[in-house]
């Protein structure tokens, strides 16, 4: 698509999705939940942390998306997100796996890749987690320069990755950075909005998946939503960096933005690369 397609599609799927007020559920990690609830309510959405393996099958049928997050993996909640992902295969429920650290530690791959089983709608990470990820499936031995949960690669870098894995999964993989990758193995477009204090905010990543699980969960083309999700994050934060005076009043900024981010906004500002 064009830039005049893209962001009417965007704009589209942003008013569809604040009418909607998709309930979206997240077994994320602990530094991650206020943050990706409050980008949800902010964005249109509703948020729902529920982590307990006890619960998260039943729930999954209440949602109209699952997000899981590795970020602070244990046991117990490698065994909610396991329950879930297969109650979200078995009910239809789209859901959306964000690989946090994949490539950091053994436990973690394995996760991961049980995870995949389950056929994630969407794979979204930076480009260090993408390309640990294609790793484990077996796609490349390239390995991955992870920095704790921060990439040491580009997007660049992990585009060919990101195209294997989104054919290997039957999937669309996000790739985010400078420049956002996302593909579904055929179609690829590549979005330039953002600012660098984004990754001044502990989480803001993780939260963009929250709010990809909130697109995913309309039922429209999967690479589209994704797509508009990360349009609208990356304007929005591009419009707070604008008036922000660093890392704190950012994020302030970050979430008044999404709540009054429109589609001529996103038409003004949208950038493909």
């Amino acid at each position: 698509m064009d830039h005049q397609e893209t962001a009417a599609e965007v704009g589209r799927l942003l008013a569809k999705m604040r009418a909607a007020h998709p309930l979206v559920q997240n077994i994320t990690n602990f530094v991650a939940m206020d943050i990706a609830a409050n980008v949800l309510l902010a964005a249109g959405a509703a948020p729902a942390m529920v982590h307990a393996p006890e619960e998260s099958p039943e729930f999954v049928r209440l949602a109209a998306a699952l997000v899981v997050n590795t970020g602070t993996l244990s046991r117990t909640q490698a065994e909610s997100m396991e329950v879930a992902t297969i109650a979200a295969r078995s009910h239809g429920t789209p859901w959306v796996l964000d690989p946090v650290g994949a490539g950091a530690t053994r436990f973690r791959d394995e996760t991961v890749q049980k995870l995949l089983r389950h056929r994630p709608m969407v794979i979204r990470g930076n480009a260090s987690e993408i390309m640990a990820v294609a790793r484990g499936a077996g796609l490349t031995l390239e390995t991955a320069r992870p920095r704790g949960v921060d990439s040491a690669n580009t997007t660049d870098e992990a585009e060919a990755l990101a195209r294997l894995l989104a054919r290997h999964c039957f999937c669309i993989v996000a790739a985010t950075g400078a420049v956002d990758v996302v593909t579904d193995g055929k179609r690829m477009i590549r979005l330039a909005n953002g600012s660098p204090l984004m990754t001044r905010v502990t989480a803001l990543g993780c939260a963009l998946s929250a709010l990809v699980g909130a697109f995913v969960g309309l039922g429209e083309d999967p690479f589209i939503a994704t797509v508009a999700a990360l349009a609208i994050y990356g304007v929005a934060g591009e419009i707070a960096a604008e008036t922000a005076r660093g890392p704190g009043s950012f994020r302030v900024e970050f979430i008044d933005c999404l709540d009054r981010i429109g589609p001529d906004d996103v038409k003004a500002r949208l950038k493909l690369a």
